[in-house]
């Protein structure tokens, strides 16, 4: 007699069978070609793979969608999106080292440098999570850094967290004009939430880099802050322009998966749980962190950024809800 066969033995069985779907990345198009009716679907919301084909499906089979990166708390918290900056953030500094050596391309130099030689320029445009982490982490490694933002207090923030032991500065285009230039490492934390991520840094600021000098832009899952940015992967993480050695892989925290999943179980858990136990209308009335992360609840969208970009009109969630 043979054995009955598990009904989650494919990708396939699975996301025909499943009614809540729990991911990391956002589903991928032939994913979505499997999906029946009505299914509930919790992940990252990337902005920089936004595709219509694929919004369209989920549309047309009437599909619940939350992003994890856009469930906000009461006091403005992204609960799951900082848990994954700060992975994200301890990894820059290192990915930086790795990519300023002379076998990768890069200038050849230490982050820190040594007796009679000086620290590497380190710049960080964004003072959030990611910004705040990964600036940390350079001091500790001994480099030169300097912080840029346009929230006045976010600076406050930080030279209170490392007095002394770090520059900042506002984001003005004077200020991102005089401190790019001199960069050994550039690194984009620019994150506004449930929008794209506006170029902060033009492609002619890029120009004017040091030969051999890196950029990390960490909000390429958001559209990228750097003009010059485009998504890379794991397997194939940097392209050089313009000399300039870019870095931007979604997903970084990825690169520490084994921490990453742990971590990402620990913020999302509940929320599963609750739409489980609840069925997700009644979790969504209960819960408003949950219900400020959909973006799509039977086929309407309800975020006006992903509607703007796709030239789709939007839906407040409170009145579907009723």
């Amino acid at each position: 007699m043979k054995p009955a066969r598990n009904w989650l033995s494919t990708p396939a069985r699975f996301f025909e069978r499943a009614d809540l779907i729990v991911k990391v990345m956002p589903p991928s198009l032939p994913e979505v070609e499997g999906f029946a009716r009505h299914k509930t679907i919790f992940s990252f919301f990337n902005f920089d793979v936004i595709n219509a084909r694929l919004m369209s499906r989920l549309i047309e089979n009437q599909c619940t969608a939350i992003g994890h990166n856009l469930i906000e708390d009461d006091a403005g918290n992204l609960p799951v999106l900082m848990t994954m900056s700060e992975i994200a953030g301890m990894l820059v500094p290192q990915l930086a080292g790795r990519f300023l050596t002379t076998p990768a391309g890069g200038r050849g130099i230490t982050l820190g440098g040594v007796a009679g030689i000086p620290a590497a320029n380190v710049v960080i445009v964004g003072a959030g999570v990611v910004g705040s982490t990964a600036a940390e982490a350079f001091v500790g490694a001994g480099a030169n850094v300097t912080v840029m933002d346009a929230d006045l207090n976010r600076l406050r923030q930080i030279e209170k967290w490392l007095p002394k032991r770090l520059n900042t500065a506002m984001t003005t285009p004077y200020n991102i004009d005089r401190y790019v230039e001199t960069a050994d490492v550039l690194v984009g934390a620019v994150m506004i939430r449930g929008q794209q991520s506006p170029h902060v840094v033009t492609e002619t600021q890029v120009r004017r880099m040091r030969q051999g000098s890196v950029i990390l832009d960490v909000s390429i899952d958001q559209g990228g802050c750097i003009e010059t940015s485009r998504p890379t992967t794991h397997s194939n993480p940097v392209f050089t322009q313009h000399g300039v050695i870019h870095y931007a892989v979604p997903n970084i925290p990825a690169m520490t998966a084994r921490t990453a999943s742990h971590a990402l179980n620990n913020v999302i858990l509940p929320f599963v749980q609750l739409v489980v136990e609840s069925g997700t209308a009644a979790a969504f009335k209960t819960e408003a962190a949950l219900r400020r992360g959909i973006y799509l609840f039977q086929g309407q969208c309800t975020q006006p950024e992903i509607g703007r970009l796709l030239g789709w009109p939007t839906v407040q969630i409170e009145e579907l809800l009723g």
